[in-house]
């Protein structure tokens, strides 16, 4: 039987174990988008871990969605990871970069920029956080039919400063409602071009991002995580198993290292695990399951065809969750009120299994 710790293949990479560290947002950059030395430490902690992927990082400026996430497209930006690849490669960890683009789920008052979308739809009732505090999702200006194209392009040219700064290769978000997710929701989407519409069309954004990225780093660099039927950020899917299973099929030609899965439907899951050849990781957890039931989801879904098994708040509060799997020891639970408010406290702090908390790493 598969088990947890066996290595695994993925893409060039020899992975000691088959337990990934699932992206997420912390907002812990600096205003100008520069990863800090917090952060290397935050994700050195952790590198133990089979592959982490890092939080979602922007590919430009109008594609932030929160204050204080870092960047991929400038200078200074690929500089400062340097110090986190550095870091997570000392501890003989793997990392990939997480591309993000907000599209709509973004506010003028934290880019300066209208946010950009498939359609001038707002997302109802849902809150963006801004520097002055939440404030409900604006309507967004739709982007031309050459725009979008940019825009695919955009996660190809950050891919590339990836690279340049270190990291083993990329991920990009088409999970969670944003911009790759806008495109393929039947109710954020109300384009009738060749980026809407029909299911092809709704999915084409998403392949020529993934073939563009590709094409800019190879593609035993190149992941997509995706998060079929989750509505979140009120991006509604239709046709799930149909558009999935065709976007799916589009991806077999362009062969990346890794699909990326999320979600709580087992029977959608497994339909696509039967869709897609390739690597699959499988995130099943859902926000209110308890941290201490997570080894058994992944054996679980080991058992029933997946490749890895990412862990998100797991991960976050066990910096040494792999070993703590392995020796069946107990876990600790997230402190969800230091989720998002900046400092070492809650970031840093988590210990590891014995007296006090992880020493700070120099980098």
């Amino acid at each position: 039987m598969t088990s947890l710790f066996d290595t695994v293949l993925l893409g060039g990479l020899r992975l000691p174990n088959r337990v990934v560290m699932a992206p997420m947002t912390r907002v812990r950059s600096d205003r100008d988008g520069l990863a800090t030395a917090s952060m290397a430490t935050y994700y050195a902690q952790r590198a133990g871990a089979g592959l982490i992927i890092s939080e979602g990082v922007q590919p430009s400026l109008v594609g932030q969605s929160n204050p204080l996430t870092p960047g991929l497209y400038t200078p200074a930006q690929v500089d400062s990871w340097r110090q986190v690849t550095s870091a997570v490669h000392a501890g003989e960890g793997r990392i990939f970069a997480q591309i993000m683009h907000a599209g709509r789920i973004s506010h003028p008052d934290t880019t300066g920029h209208q946010p950009v979308a498939p359609s001038a739809v707002a997302a109802r009732e849902v809150y963006v956080f801004t520097p002055t505090g939440p404030q409900l999702a604006p309507t967004p200006r739709a982007l031309s039919t050459h725009e979008v194209a940019d825009e695919a392009q955009s996660f190809a040219a950050a891919a590339r400063r990836a690279v340049e700064a270190g990291f083993d290769g990329v991920e990009l978000h088409g999970a969670n409602g944003y911009l790759i997710g806008q495109f393929l929701s039947g109710n954020a989407n109300l384009r009738t071009d060749r980026y809407g519409g029909t299911i092809t069309g709704r999915i084409r954004f998403a392949v020529e991002a993934v073939a563009a990225t590709v094409d800019a780093i190879g593609a035993d660099r190149v992941g997509l995580r995706l998060s079929p039927g989750a509505g979140i950020g009120d991006a509604i899917d239709t046709d799930i198993a149909e558009m999935y299973g065709a976007l799916l099929t589009e991806l077999v030609r362009l062969s990346p290292a890794y699909v990326h899965l999320v979600g709580n439907d087992d029977e959608v899951l497994l339909g696509l695990r039967r869709a897609w050849p390739g690597t699959l990781i499988v995130n099943p957890s859902a926000a209110n399951s308890p941290v201490p039931s997570a080894r058994h989801d992944a054996q679980r879904w080991l058992a029933q065809g997946a490749d890895l098994v990412s862990f998100g708040r797991a991960y976050l509060a066990n910096p040494d969750l792999v070993e703590r799997f392995r020796a069946d020891l107990p876990l600790t639970e997230a402190d969800p009120d230091t989720y998002y408010v900046g400092g070492d406290d809650g970031y840093l702090t988590y210990p590891t299994y014995g007296p006090g908390p992880i020493a700070p790493v120099s980098v």
